[in-house]
């Protein structure tokens, strides 16, 4: 599986293709590197979206899921730069529980590309995150894009 690691504002970065579209976006670095048109495009528009200068990623993604998880990334993807929801508020419109939603996320496998860091808990809390640094890399992110939330512990934020 073709795969190229780059760094980026919050540490490094690897994409993953498999058989043309991206699969995977994990924090750390690969061993394995191997460039592609389609991994070189990631690339480029990753690190257009960290300078500010992309709000809407177009690229050939293929999340590998269940039905339901399938179901609750699409509906993340269609969540517009800088806009945030509830978990509840997704729950609700795919009618299923807030709990559902968060576990949906926590197993997205191309996280930034499918913003799960859109999701927010009650009352505009952070919630969870189980990318990066977790709810340091959630937050920078919500930062980024200048979605407002409320930190638990405004002081590592």
């Amino acid at each position: 599986m073709p795969q190229l690691s780059f760094l980026s504002p919050y540490g490094d970065l690897t994409v993953s293709e498999e058989d043309g579209v991206i699969v995977a976006l994990d924090w750390g670095r690969s061993p394995f590197q191997e460039t592609t048109a389609v991994l070189n495009e990631a690339k480029a528009q990753i690190d257009a979206y960290f300078d500010g200068d992309l709000r809407t990623f177009d690229l050939p993604i293929e999340a590998h899921g269940t039905v339901f998880q399938q179901k609750v990334w699409a509906a993340l993807r269609a969540i517009p730069y800088g806009s945030a929801k509830s978990y509840g508020d997704l729950a609700s419109v795919l009618s299923t529980h807030a709990r559902a939603i968060g576990m949906a996320c926590g197993r997205n496998p191309v996280p930034i590309l499918i913003p799960c860091h859109r999701i927010l808990g009650i009352h505009g809390s952070l919630g969870g995150y189980s990318a990066g640094e977790g709810p340091e890399t959630k937050a920078a992110l919500l930062r980024l894009e200048g979605i407002s939330f409320r930190a638990r512990d405004p002081e590592l934020f």
